[in-house]
């Protein structure tokens, strides 16, 4: 069982993220909407895991995964998107995302992709 904090500026998808991870027994210790909001958190929680989105209003997905590996290096995020771009993933990655999940969830490609970072 992960900490997890979710960050993602529609509350659907997070209710949608937090349900998939609940029913694997991980714990949902916070829930942000913007960037600053991961930052925040992330520093406040120390959260095993962060999901988080890259389009966010204040500041990015990808400027906060930037802003959490400055100060956590072995911070672990996988970053969200509807927006399944080569270009997003390869930018995402170089920021120091462990992985990539595309929007609508699947189930099965979130947990693999949780328990991979995690493992």
């Amino acid at each position: 069982m992960a900490r997890i904090l979710i960050v993602d500026d529609a509350k659907f998808m997070r209710i949608t993220l937090s349900n998939i991870l609940k029913k694997a027994n991980h714990e949902i210790v916070g829930e942000g909407e913007t960037g600053k909001d991961a930052v925040q958190l992330y520093e406040e929680l120390m959260p095993d895991l962060v999901t988080m989105d890259i389009t966010m209003p204040e500041m990015s997905g990808l400027e906060a995964v930037k802003e959490i590996k400055k100060k956590y290096p072995s911070a672990k995020v996988i970053m969200c998107s509807a927006m399944g771009q080569q270009k997003m993933v390869v930018e995402a990655i170089e920021s120091g995302a462990k992985d990539f999940i595309v929007k609508p969830f699947d189930d099965g490609r979130v947990m693999e992709a949780v328990n991979r970072v995690l493992s």
